[in-house]
């Protein structure tokens, strides 16, 4: 006799549900109804559901998806722990013609096959053929959806909405009007974190009181030194703060779609510039764009901000704008500062000039001796920043009320609170009014906390009160400070108080920076070696010395 033969061997099937949204997973391709056709389908024909892979929320347009990968991961794994991968749609699995085909093929390749519950077709070349046409208009249809959606957002974002995500620490968003079903957004300032930004911006530019500006490490190691933390309780790093730095969104212009997903910048014409009440004047930032600018080792050079000579790294060519360095004559007996451009590319390129170095160091330190440091002069130059300086102190204060107010209100609710609990009215046990304890305790504190910052600061400020003794005992030492034998002091001091030097025929013009002027003067000569350019304090003719 002849043995009967075996029963086909059931298949096994594994589901795979995907949506690209939670918006998406409400109406009927939600996960829940794409499961409960799948597991109908597979029973209709008889398949073993082995697995179910979930993705809830993950764009099919690229293969970096987590359960995507794992199922990969077991579909070509030997032996493989299923025979079928069931999805909704092809368009489930891939939005991507060739990543559709390479996946599949790699999946045939361990004996898996990929079926569609709503479009069914078998194996042959008509039926293949059919699959790569779908999955080109999938694709396609993807990308119209994409350009549709970024009309949208762009549009939203030129009306001044905000378009979701986190805000910019220091911002927060509010309900500002309602269209139908949809809250239109729009940014705030956040008077909790919004001081923190503008420390930032302080330290850049005007150090702590205690030292000159900061650069950005500098600034991380003072915010996580003085316990002043971000936006989530955590500490600061250096790309968060350069982040701060450089984001034109603290001076009102925020910019939407600057990066396309690839991080590469987009077009000028693809970037909308969304109206946001600033939280740092446009001056202040201008002036820290120019010092991260000059503190690049890209554009300054080490050896050339830490130079031995006194006008190295600050003195340049009027003509040409190029640095200017140091040249010698009659084998080394004579230096001489000589344009830069004119010794590498000829006269053809710049005319340029030399100037004895001995000469135009004397010229410069006297000038700023008997022009500079003299306490009426001092007083005219750093009025309007001294003017800016009382007026920053009078917000610091409003600041600092605003918080004592904010503090007060949710210690007076968390005492309603609590009444409420001691009489019986609320259940200590019920979660949201725990959470709703916590929310208000950590108002209180945070309020607290940067109410006492508030007034640190305020305090410092009154404590480097610029007074006209101060003006005179500083003037005094600095003037004595400059002619010190050796010219080490002299170098660093001249540095504080000027950091570019333009030389043309006749003139020698001198640049500073009025805030680095005014840290200077406060920390009593303390100064950053590093060059700046910042607020000019000296640009007219009759202000600047002449070379003879």
């Amino acid at each position: 006799m002849t043995p009967p033969t075996s029963a086909k061997a059931t298949q096994r099937a594994a589901l795979y549900l995907r949506v690209s949204t939670a918006r998406q997973a409400e109406h009927d391709v939600s996960i829940p109804d794409q499961k409960r056709q799948g597991e109908a389908w597979c029973a209709a024909r008889g398949y073993e559901l082995v697995e179910t892979f979930v993705e809830p929320g993950a764009s099919a347009t690229n293969d970096r998806r987590p359960e995507f990968q794992r199922m990969i991961v077991a579909g070509t794994s030997r032996p493989a722990p299923f025979d079928v991968v069931v999805v909704h749609s092809f368009s489930r699995f891939f939005r991507d013609h060739f990543e559709l085909e390479f996946y599949v093929r790699k999946l045939a390749k361990n004996g898996v096959r990929l079926v569609s519950i709503t479009q069914e077709m078998g194996d042959d070349p008509m039926h293949v053929m059919m699959r790569q046409i779908m999955a080109l208009f999938d694709e396609y249809q993807s990308k119209e959806n994409a350009k549709h959606v970024m009309r949208a957002l762009k549009e939203n974002a030129r009306q001044g909405f905000w378009n979701g995500s986190l805000p910019p620490i220091g911002y927060r968003t509010v309900a500002a009007e309602q269209r139908g079903a949809k809250v239109k957004k729009k940014l705030e300032i956040d008077p909790l974190h919004a001081e923190t930004v503008r420390l930032i911006y302080r330290l850049a530019l005007e150090g702590d009181g205690t030292s000159g500006q900061m650069g950005v490490k500098n600034i991380v190691s003072h915010l996580n030194r003085n316990r002043i933390f971000t936006r989530d309780g955590g500490r600061w790093g250096i790309g968060q703060v350069h982040r701060i730095l450089t984001r034109r969104t603290y001076i009102g212009e925020h910019e939407f779609n600057r990066r396309a997903k690839s991080k590469a910048l987009n077009p000028e014409s693809e970037v909308v510039i969304v109206p946001v009440p600033p939280i740092i004047d446009r001056a202040t930032f201008d002036a820290v764009q120019a010092l991260l600018k000059a503190r690049n080792p890209k554009v300054m050079p080490a050896r050339v901000v830490s130079g031995p000579t006194l006008l190295t790294g600050l003195i340049h060519c009027a003509k040409c704008g190029g640095a200017m360095t140091i040249r010698t004559g009659k084998g080394g007996r004579y230096r001489y500062y000589a344009c830069s451009t004119k010794a590498r590319q000829g006269a053809t390129a710049c005319s340029g000039m030399a100037v004895p170095m001995e000469k135009l160091d004397d010229l410069v330190a006297r000038h700023l001796e008997e022009r500079l440091l003299q306490p009426e002069r001092l007083q005219t130059i750093l009025a309007a920043i001294l003017d800016r300086r009382q007026d920053r102190s009078a917000r610091q204060r409003a600041l600092a009320a605003d918080l004592a107010k904010r503090a007060a209100e949710a210690e007076l609710r968390l005492k309603r609170l609590y009444d409420a609990i001691e009489a019986g009215v609320a259940d200590l046990d019920d979660p949201a009014l725990k959470d709703r304890i916590d929310g208000l305790k950590a108002i209180r504190d945070q309020a607290r906390s940067e109410e006492a910052r508030a007034q640190a600061l305020l305090d410092q400020a009154s404590q480097t009160a610029v007074t006209p003794q101060m003006l005179n005992r500083f003037a005094a030492a600095a003037r004595d400070r400059m002619r010190l034998p050796g010219g080490g002091f002299r170098r660093d001091h001249l540095r504080a108080l000027a950091q570019r030097v333009d030389v043309a025929e006749g003139e020698v013009r001198i640049i500073g920076s009025k805030s680095r002027l005014l840290t200077t003067l406060t920390a009593q000569g303390s100064g950053n070696a590093v060059p700046i350019q910042g607020l000019k304090w000296r640009r007219g003719w009759d202000s600047n010395p002449r070379n003879p």
